[in-house]
């Protein structure tokens, strides 16, 4: 695995309400691969990089409704909620965030993090030049082959032998389907059946006259 891009958008207290935000940045991997809106954040040791992540939630134990684990009261019911119901990382910490994406060992982070950390230094130096220009959202300018748009085209239209998909035959109509799988001496007697006058003594006779 190669770090083949990094870009960093820079913070400043007028963007930002969070002061130990720094930055914001973006990781490609192996020019294929891209991973959005990692924050670089100052700490008590340092700069130290956070993975992007999702906000934990729970249900409300009277409606039902999701809840953000900070929250007091139920958005949809206004029910009180126990605000101790976070769970704790081995610090004591409550967990209010899990991360969308991040590394499995302390090698691989110790390498995407010291490569961030680099290049939001170097950002820093660059920030300071005339005309300097911040190239993070250049990102969505066409840097992809095919838009959202197209790939789910391509998916609900089907595509070529020279394409990853292919559509499925149609299916035959449920009668000619049936018809398969009924002999003609069925057929006769399911006919015959049907047009039987119903015997008054028979179970559920009279429902569908």
């Amino acid at each position: 695995m190669e770090i083949t891009e990094i870009r960093i958008k820079l913070m400043d207290d007028k963007e930002s309400n969070n002061e130990r935000l720094q930055a914001f940045c973006s990781v490609t991997f192996d020019d294929m691969f891209v991973v959005r809106d990692l924050k670089i954040i100052e700490g008590t040791k340092g700069s130290f990089v956070a993975m992007p992540s999702r906000k934990l939630t729970d249900r409300c134990t009277g409606c039902g409704c999701k809840n953000h684990l900070r929250a007091r009261f139920c958005n949809n019911c206004g029910t009180r909620l126990n605000e101790d119901r976070a769970g704790r990382d081995a610090d004591g910490r409550a967990k209010l965030h899990a991360d969308i994406a991040h590394p499995i060992n302390s090698a691989c982070r110790e390498f995407v993090q010291g490569a961030i950390i680099k290049a939001f230094r170097d950002e820093m130096e660059k920030s300071k030049q005339p005309g300097y220009v911040c190239r993070y959202d250049e990102i969505d300018a066409g840097d992809y082959d095919e838009s959202y748009e197209q790939v789910i085209n391509g998916l609900s239209s089907g595509r070529s032998d020279d394409g990853n998909f292919r559509r499925h035959a149609a299916h035959e109509p449920r009668t000619a389907h049936a018809a398969r799988h009924t002999t003609p001496a069925e057929t006769s007697t399911a006919t015959t059946n049907r047009s039987a006058p119903r015997d008054s003594r028979q179970f559920g006779a009279g429902i569908f006259e």
